[in-house]
């Protein structure tokens, strides 16, 4: 199943992409990710890693396939188990200011409806602007 989910919010464009990029600042944003195992601080094609969510010692292994700096997307492929998914994420400057972020999620529909509603949340913090 592929499903494409959206949000829009104030945060720059550089900051999403900070974000996005350096997987130390997703537990920020994405309250399902409690700790990245990473094998490089900023993301390239190639990183691979395990990403942690709320069940202690349980994480999902990924690696980015991925990462175009100059059209700010990346994507990743995940594996959790017997369950595979590849996420596309891609943002951009919305006219006005403040960013459009887009997340495309391929993968059994189980898994992708599963994890949507956490993406949507996860998705409309990562382009909300830092707190002062």
């Amino acid at each position: 199943m592929r499903l494409t989910l959206r949000a829009d919010g104030a945060a720059d464009l550089a900051l999403v992409w900070q974000r996005y990029s350096q997987p130390e600042l997703w537990t920020t944003w994405a309250p399902q990710i409690r700790r990245v195992e990473c094998s490089s601080d900023r993301l390239e094609v190639g990183s691979t890693g395990t990403v942690y969510g709320v069940v202690p010692n349980l994480g999902a292994k990924f690696e980015v396939v991925e990462f175009l700096e100059d059209e700010h997307r990346w994507a990743w492929d995940i594996v959790a188990g017997p369950v595979r998914m590849h996420l596309d994420h891609r943002s951009e400057s919305r006219i006005g200011g403040g960013t459009s972020t887009t997340l495309i999620a391929d993968g059994p529909a189980v898994a992708v409806l599963t994890y949507s509603p956490v993406a949507r949340i996860s998705l409309e913090a990562l382009v909300r602007p830092a707190k002062s």
